[in-house]
């Protein structure tokens, strides 16, 4: 038994001494394998403790400070690297090691790595790029190459992206680093989306307008401010082509919103009749009597007997272009207005891009006194009960063609009344962000509404516009159109 325990003890000794023999020497200090194995798990933990602080900085303590999600990734990776280098030199340093030996050995094989390792070198640098001067954080939504998606990380020698469909892609550093990288998440997030849309030679320009801001209006990810715009682009060989352009929030759900986009245009042109046409082309015949003579006429009879029968058959189930007038169309319902009466067909369409049309169920309140004006309204059809619900008092009803809610976003005060449909009502809708383009591109429109303001004396001095209790509404009209003018910059 005795002899066992010797035999182990002398195994034992002997790993002792192999692991304190010296193995080789750097500068004046001798290595064993008991100095190397103390540096790798001394090491292992300086790496151990960065990234636990890299955790900290970012799960918490950026957190709270309030920094975004971007900028606290570049911070806590950059505060790793420093830690974990100033560590290990730390390390080698209790080690006993000489560093300027090292930086030596270094200098020795810098053109070694320069040239085996150079890619490793300029990812490692352009990763330090990416996170010190951050054109792309974590967060962001990029586009490089035919390569587009969410940044997730940014590692040492590449970056983690998550494309759309859910697929993790490694791009190296450097890539991101030299070549154009569209940012769309960078600074603001908010983007344009171009619609193209064809249709049919013969179709309303205007009502084209109409369904397409109408589409662009029910979709709820559009943003209303800046609000869409239609461009006619031009003349094509079968078509005339448009373009709806709206803009967005969120640039990953491009391909979603316009897809909805399209249902709703394909939607609103189809309740228009408006034809989104096919391709068509002309055909024209030479010699065609000498193609006549080669035939008899009773096949020649028979054969234009049932190409007539195929194209009387055909034409009837073509569908019309041409758009049945109905009082729900917004041109034709602003046409009873006896301003926009007069207005061509280009003077109602830049009224329509500037406005939308709001269905109103009957006592269904419009606004409410005191809240901010935020939008005008023209009463296209049905009536509008104008009361007080501070004072409980009935004040006047406003029927169509008449303007409600002007004097709020006009005037730059709050609702001086509370508006509620007595009936199901149609109302002509305009924004505070459009009222300005309107306004500028109809003048008219201005004076006119200038005018019914003016009427309503009673109502401004009450509010303390008008000072001067003996003032007449001719005075009153030159204030509230001077007001309105400086306003709107008119």
């Amino acid at each position: 038994m005795n002899r066992i325990f010797i035999e182990i003890a002398n195994i034992f000794n002997f790993l002792v001494q192999i692991f304190q023999t010296e193995i080789f020497e750097l500068g004046n200090q001798s290595f064993s394998i008991k100095n190397i194995t103390e540096i790798i798990f001394s090491i292992i933990v300086v790496i151990f403790l960065s990234r636990t602080i890299k955790k900290w900085m970012n799960e918490w303590i950026l957190v709270s400070l309030g920094v975004k999600k971007g900028t606290r990734e570049a911070i806590a990776t950059i505060i790793n690297y420093i830690i974990t280098i100033v560590g290990v030199l730390i390390v080698l340093h209790n080690t006993g090691i000489d560093l300027t030996s090292i930086t030596v050995i270094a200098g020795a094989l810098s053109i070694g790595i320069g040239i085996g390792l150079k890619n490793i070198v300029s990812n490692f640098i352009s990763g330090l790029t990416i996170l010190i001067a951050q054109p792309i954080k974590v967060g962001d939504f990029i586009e490089v190459d035919d390569l587009s998606g969410i940044v997730e990380k940014t590692l040492i020698r590449s970056t983690v992206i998550r494309t759309l469909d859910g697929i993790f892609v490694i791009v190296p550093n450097n890539c991101l680093v030299e070549k154009d990288i569209i940012n769309w998440s960078h600074k603001d997030p908010k983007c344009r989306l171009h619609i193209p849309i064809g249709v049919a030679y013969g179709s309303d320009t205007t009502l084209v307008t109409e369904a397409l801001l109408d589409a662009a209006r029910k979709e709820k990810k559009v943003l209303s401010n800046p609000s869409p715009k239609v461009w006619f682009k031009g003349l094509a060989d079968s078509a005339l082509n448009f373009e709806l352009l709206v803009w967005i929030k969120y640039p990953p759900l491009t391909d979603p919103i316009k897809s909805s986009l399209n249902f709703l245009i394909d939607s609103e042109l189809r309740s228009r009749n408006i034809e989104v046409p096919f391709p068509q082309r002309d055909l024209h015949i030479r010699n065609i009597n000498d193609l006549i003579q080669k035939h008899q006429k009773a096949e020649l009879t028979t054969v234009e007997e049932n190409q007539r029968n195929q194209s009387n058959t055909l034409f009837k189930n073509q569908p019309k272009t041409k758009y049945k007038v109905s009082e729900s169309n917004l041109r034709d319902l602003l046409r009873q207005i006896s301003y926009f009466r007069n207005c061509n067909s280009i003077e109602l369409r830049d009224v329509i891009e500037n406005g939308y049309r709001k269905i109103i169920p009957r006592s269904e309140i419009i606004c409410r006194e005191a809240e901010p004006g935020d939008s005008f309204y023209i009463i296209l059809s049905g009536s509008v009960e104008v009361f007080s619900e501070k004072a409980n008092k009935y004040i006047t009803t406003r029927y169509a063609g008449e303007f409600i809610g002007e004097m709020s976003p006009l005037l730059g005060i709050t609702r001086t009344a509370s508006l509620r449909a007595l009936e199901d009502t149609i109302l002509f809708v305009v924004d505070q962000e459009n009222l300005q383009n309107l306004l500028a591109k109809h003048q008219r429109l201005a004076d006119k509404i200038s005018e019914e303001l003016s009427q309503r004396l009673e109502t401004l001095k009450n509010l303390g516009l008008l000072h001067d209790q003996t003032t007449s509404q001719k005075t009153a009209l030159v204030w509230i159109r001077n007001r309105i003018y400086t306003l709107f910059g008119i």
